[in-house]
């Protein structure tokens, strides 16, 4: 039992069909509710479709990727028990945690948005975190900046 499981979700994710990427796959999966994977499709389609109104200087698959690669944190605190006192470590994070922390900010940030539909509230947040900005953006920079007040306990991360 001490290894680690992981899922086969990797291997068994098919590009989807408008953009045939994995990533964009990925991101309906993650947001998806019930079970309800064309319904979730629908609303990131209808999104992309806002973005492509509004952004007229890149495709929107291209400010999809950017602002999912905006929001990948670089550098996390983790909790370390050292002699009977828990430390904030920071330390360093994978590709597969970035990807996963970045979608679930962006679900959670436009989950907080209120009064319009989730399309909406979905292509308002993923131009907002393409230029940098937005509530996942600034989940990111509390994250970084939590890291950065705990680099005296760096020496803990062994």
């Amino acid at each position: 039992m001490g290894y680690k499981r992981f899922t086969a979700s990797g291997k068994q994710l098919e590009p989807d069909p408008r953009y045939g990427s994995k990533l964009v796959s990925k991101f309906i999966n993650c947001f998806m509710r019930d079970g309800k994977k064309a319904v979730m499709r629908r609303v990131f389609y209808d999104a992309m479709d806002i973005i492509d109104e509004k952004i007229s200087d890149a495709t929107p698959l291209e400010v999809f990727e950017k602002a999912v690669e905006n929001v990948k944190p670089l550098i996390e605190v983790r909790s370390k028990r050292v002699g009977g006192a828990s430390y904030q470590v920071p330390r360093q994070v994978t590709r597969k945690r970035q990807l996963s922390l970045a979608i679930r900010w962006l679900r959670e940030a436009v989950g907080n948005r209120q009064g319009k539909p989730t399309s909406v509230r979905m292509a308002e947040e993923l131009m907002a975190a393409y230029n940098g900005e937005g509530a996942a953006m600034r989940t990111r920079e509390n994250v970084h900046r939590m890291a950065n007040a705990n680099k005296a306990f760096a020496h803990f991360s062994w």
